[in-house]
């Protein structure tokens, strides 16, 4: 296989993928560039639909263009230069004016490889799309999802995806399985993605809020006698914390179907086991830690730092070769 990345485009990867990285640099080499170039070509289009600055139907028309062109139904690349000025994650603004090279990667892999990239890419942005379309109210205005299939669709699209193309490029690459245990995985697959989008909504609730964005379904808001804007205070957590909870028990439901997805991998594989241990145990730590605390309050940043994530690091590298280890490191 040829190197898709050299120096500076894993530069701009490690830079806009913040601890993902981790586990992206300890793939098994015959599947790590394919899951790394989704990863920087979903961050793109990413970056185009969540930019604070900037007019939204101009960045849905790019995002619109940016779709046509890296599915090649259009040989012509959105002009990003403004909006890359805008940035301010040099990493990022590296990457909006690096789009042509980028994309143009893609054409390195094989056929089946750009088909399964270009596909899971085009989901993704389908989804990125139907939120800039849903959430295109003037800003002093919030939005909310109508309801839970809203946002079951928009967890698949974002990251259920994901899971789904991480599966098809194990399978393609690093081993094989029968029939029952391919449904098992892609299942579970999709499933390790809702959970990871999941957690990314329920622990920035306040920041997407200060955007116009309420991804708490509003039917599930009205049950509890709340509204959007009502999130806005953090005096009200006592009374949204039941559903809040509700919305956990869902992301922990799909954590616990992660973990079944590492126990139907080849106990051999030890670097593909290990690449998906981190998030999570690392989401484990965070849905622990956003059950405890106050999420409506802006001032009140819940995260796992940096020293507990190379913590976990190191107790994965020592786990993952012994079964027994690696059980008790994702039921903690």
């Amino acid at each position: 296989m040829p190197t898709i990345f050299d120096s500076e485009l894993d530069s701009i990867l490690e830079g806009t993928s913040r601890s993902f990285y981790l586990s992206l640099k300890e793939l098994p080499k015959p599947i790590r560039q394919q899951v790394s170039l989704l990863y920087l070509l979903a961050r793109t289009s990413d970056t185009i639909a969540d930019s604070e600055a900037g007019d939204p139907q101009k960045r849905l028309a790019s995002l619109e263009a940016y779709d046509r062109y890296s599915q090649k139904t259009s040989d012509r690349a959105p002009d990003l230069t403004e909006l890359a000025k805008l940035q301010t994650n040099p990493s990022e603004r590296r990457l909006l004016e690096s789009i042509e090279e980028v994309t143009s990667r893609i054409g390195q892999f094989s056929d089946s490889d750009q088909e399964s990239i270009r596909h899971c890419l085009g989901i993704i942005i389908s989804g990125q799309i139907m939120d800039l379309e849903r959430f295109s109210s003037p800003s002093d205005t919030i939005s909310s999802l109508d309801d839970d299939l809203e946002l079951d669709d928009y967890t698949f699209r974002v990251a259920g995806s994901v899971g789904e193309f991480w599966t098809r490029m194990s399978l393609d690459h690093q081993f094989k399985a029968n029939p029952e245990t391919e449904d098992e995985l892609f299942d579970r697959g999709v499933r390790f993605g809702k959970a990871l989008q999941m957690i990314n909504i329920l622990r920035d609730i306040p920041s997407d809020l200060s955007l116009g964005r309420c991804y708490i379904p509003m039917i599930s808001l009205v049950e509890h006698g709340l509204t959007p804007d009502d999130l806005l205070d953090p005096r009200n957590m006592g009374q949204f914390k039941p559903l809040y909870d509700k919305y956990l028990d869902i992301t922990e439901s799909h954590l616990e179907a992660a973990v079944q997805y590492i126990g139907l991998l080849p106990h051999g594989q030890f670097r593909l086991r290990g690449s998906c241990m981190l998030p999570i145990v690392i989401g484990k730590r965070t849905v622990s830690k956003l059950r405890n605390g106050n999420v409506l309050d802006p001032n009140n940043t819940i995260k796992i730092d940096r020293s507990e994530v190379k913590a976990v690091v190191r107790k994965i590298v020592f786990s993952v070769p012994f079964e027994g280890m690696s059980k008790k490191l994702l039921e903690d």
